[in-house]
Order: structure tokens, then C-alpha cells, then sequence
């Protein structure tokens, strides 16, 4: 069985791949392929595809077949049965707006490596309890932005964190100049606009735009 402290190495390793994590919003799978295609091309690796539209889990088994050097994940993780399918389906780690005592259970049972959200002091401390070391702050901007991520880094030193919420490519730079922050998601990489229209050109510039951002850690 896969043990938390290797999950964990697995959701870090993923946070370090760029500065930035897509959360991806996909109406069509036949968008999937060349979307990642094009976010890796501009440095762009780890990629979230969010359990909001039908096409989801079909977008997350045709990248994971088919674009090698993505790393994809599934997104909008709210139940036991979401994990399961996202297994099968190819995903590489898990993430959660916030979490239940069920879905925190399954995640000790799957092999799948969880990012679980957490908005305040509280619900990062029962996650601490729980093994977990990497979380995400969600909704970033509303929950008190940068000033309360930053306050938490001094009683909180064990937590690294990936804010998402309301962030865009302006405000990133202020986060990830935080010392327990290991990246940021956003959805600035892949506008419902762009994917519809099939702009994969513009997709990839975004996206190197994304990659360059320094960080702290």
C-alpha cells in the first residue's frame, strides 16, 4: 500500500514542476490532447482537469495516454467515487476544493495522491493531524489573500501550500514570493474563449508566460 509520506512526495513533486497548475474547465474532450500539448510546450507540465463538465474524465484519459510529458490531475475532487475514477481514468494526483471525513478516508485508501483544500487555520491543522503537509488555499483571493497565507507560514512552518482562486498572472508574483508557497492555480492559462476557438498558439504563450514566474522556494 502506498503510504501518506510517499503521497505526499508526489503531490510535492508535482507542485514543483512549474509555478503555476492550470485548472482547466473542458466542454469538449477532442480539446484535451492539444491543449496539453500546448501548455507543455510553454513549460507548463501539471496539468488539473476539474470533475465540472461531462468531458472531464474523458479529457484526463485521452492526455494521460497520449501526451507523455504531461502530468495530469483531476480537479473538483468532492467524493470517494471521484478519486476512484479518476484513477482509472489515468490522473496522477487528486485535488479538492476542501474535504469531508469520507473523502479524507478514501484518499488513505487510494494510491492516489491528494490535495486537499483548506481555507482557515482550523481546517489546515486537521489536515496537519491527518499527515498532510501540502494543501491547497482555496478560494485564495476571498478566504484573505496573501496577507493570511503569509501569516500562517511563521505558526504553520510544516505546510506548503498551492493558493488557487481569483488569482491571476498580475497577482502571482505576491504569492509565490511567500515562503510556504510552493506554486499557484489558475485558470488565466486556458480561457473558455481559447479552448473553444482551438487557439493553441495562444494557449502555449500563456503559458510560457506562466512558467518564467520566480518563486521563493
Amino acid at each position: 500500500m502506498t503510504t501518506m509520506s510517499d503521497k505526499q512526495a508526489r503531490v510535492e513533486s508535482v507542485m514543483r514542476l512549474a509555478p503555476v497548475i492550470p485548472v482547466v474547465i473542458i466542454d469538449d474532450a477532442r480539446h484535451a490532447v492539444p491543449m496539453a500539448r500546448a501548455l507543455v510546450a510553454g513549460g507548463i507540465r501539471a496539468i488539473e482537469v476539474t470533475l465540472r463538465t461531462q468531458a472531464a474524465l474523458d479529457a484526463i484519459r485521452a492526455i494521460a495516454a497520449e501526451v507523455e510529458d504531461a502530468v495530469v490531475g483531476v480537479g473538483t475532487v468532492l467524493a470517494a467515487g471521484d478519486l476512484a475514477a479518476a484513477e482509472r481514468a489515468g490522473a496522477r494526483f487528486a485535488v479538492s476544493p476542501g474535504v469531508s471525513p469520507g473523502l479524507l478516508d478514501a484518499a488513505d485508501d487510494s494510491a492516489l495522491p491528494l490535495l486537499p483544500g483548506a481555507a482557515t487555520a482550523s481546517e489546515a491543522m486537521a489536515l496537519l493531524e491527518r499527515g498532510y503537509r501540502h494543501l491547497k488555499f482555496f478560494p485564495a483571493v476571498p478566504a484573505g489573500g496573501v496577507r493570511l497565507l503569509g501569516a500562517w507560514a511563521s505558526p504553520l512552518p510544516q505546510l506548503r501550500f498551492c493558493p488557487t482562486g481569483g488569482i491571476g498572472l498580475a497577482s502571482a508574483p505576491d504569492f509565490l514570493a511567500l515562503p510556504n508557497v510552493l506554486c499557484v492555480g489558475g485558470s488565466w492559462l486556458t480561457p473558455a474563449d481559447r479552448l473553444a476557438a482551438g487557439d493553441w498558439a495562444g494557449i502555449e504563450l500563456l503559458a510560457r508566460e506562466a512558467a518564467v514566474l520566480k518563486r521563493s522556494v
